[in-house]
């Protein structure tokens, strides 16, 4: 070997030694089900109702429609399309790996996957649905009563609005996606080339991991977007105050949590504007507007090279044939 590939060796290993101190690998399904206690009923249960679009007044769109399992686990549009072609707010976060964020939505006002699962059920620009609704829909096939029974079947009543919030919670944290080419880097494999571990040394370096940390490497905490350099209006709307709307606290202006990098490259577009398509633009402009510093364009390349890194083995879902309706079944509403 020669001393130049010693030195890259050396190198290498140094740098996988201070990653390991800020990161961490994906666990895989089996392991999280371990953790969190699920059981099958349950995750079989979240998994029909995740593809279930009669959870939705409209009975058109589904958990899947914003967040589909076949797309990194977005949407891939800026601004999500709901209840009677209303447009959303916000661009819709991945649902892979979200088990991993300490809260859910872009502001955080949802503390778990249970507590988010209610909430887009229930938006008029959503679902556009009420607890009760869902409650009478559910009911009224008898193959959802049944599985409801199997996945909680301690309870008197099973199937409620708070149940099926639970089972999505199960099935989604399953949905995560282990074994990216860092991860294996991070277990010691030279499956880093040249260009991705300067990139990985240049998000250390430049001050990345002050708000991209962790297992998914950001989700964890509420930073201002344009923290040296607020972008344009186009990128960061004025009146989208952010996490402001949660605390009505000022300091909270323009303040969202951190989006989480894992399999950031199958995400586009990127903030939660929606409004930049270009891995490589987002990334330079998290460096003029989070860190005050101008990338040039081979620190870019090298930062968003090891950026498609992070993409892991995506869950392998099979769409499940969903229960008929019965002439109890309310129907569809525009």
């Amino acid at each position: 070997m020669s001393g130049s590939a010693l030195a890259q060796d050396a190198s290498a290993d140094q740098l996988r030694g201070v990653a390991k101190t800020i990161f961490a690998p994906v666990p895989t399904a089996a392991e999280i089900i371990k953790e969190k206690g699920y059981t099958p009923e349950q995750i079989q249960l979240g998994q029909w109702l995740f593809f279930e679009p009669r959870l939705s007044r409209s009975h058109i769109i589904s958990c899947n429609t914003c967040h589909s399992v076949g797309t990194g686990g977005a949407d891939n549009i800026p601004i999500s399309i709901g209840h009677g072609w209303q447009h959303g707010p916000r661009n819709s976060p991945t649902v892979f790996n979200a088990v991993f964020n300490a809260a859910q939505f872009w502001d955080g006002r949802a503390a778990d996957l249970k507590e988010q699962a209610k909430g887009p059920v229930q938006a008029s620009v959503e679902m556009n649905n009420t607890p009760d609704a869902v409650e009478t829909t559910l009911r009224s096939m008898p193959e959802y009563v049944e599985l409801f029974g199997k996945a909680f079947g301690v309870e008197s009543d099973p199937v409620t609005f708070d149940n099926m919030a639970r089972a999505l919670e199960a099935f989604e944290s399953t949905l995560v996606t282990p074994n990216a080419r860092f991860d294996q880097f991070l277990a010691g494999q030279p499956t880093l080339d040249e260009q991705e571990l300067k990139g990985l040394n240049l998000f250390i370096n430049k001050g990345c991991i002050a708000c991209h940390s962790g297992v998914n490497v950001g989700g964890q905490g509420y930073f201002p977007f344009g923290v040296i350099k607020k972008p344009g209006a186009e990128i960061l709307p004025p009146n989208d105050k952010g996490r402001f709307t949660v605390t009505n606290t000022a300091s909270d202006e323009y303040v969202f949590r951190a989006g989480p990098l894992r399999n950031i490259a199958l995400t586009a577009p990127y903030f939660h504007s929606g409004e930049v398509w270009d891995l490589e633009q987002a990334v330079a402009i998290m460096g003029s507007s989070q860190l005050g510093h101008e990338l040039d364009a081979d620190e870019v390349k090298a930062i968003t090279a090891f950026l498609h890194t992070l993409t892991g083995e995506q869950p392998q879902v099979v769409y499940p044939t969903l229960p008929r309706s019965s002439i109890d079944t309310p129907k569809p509403q525009q």
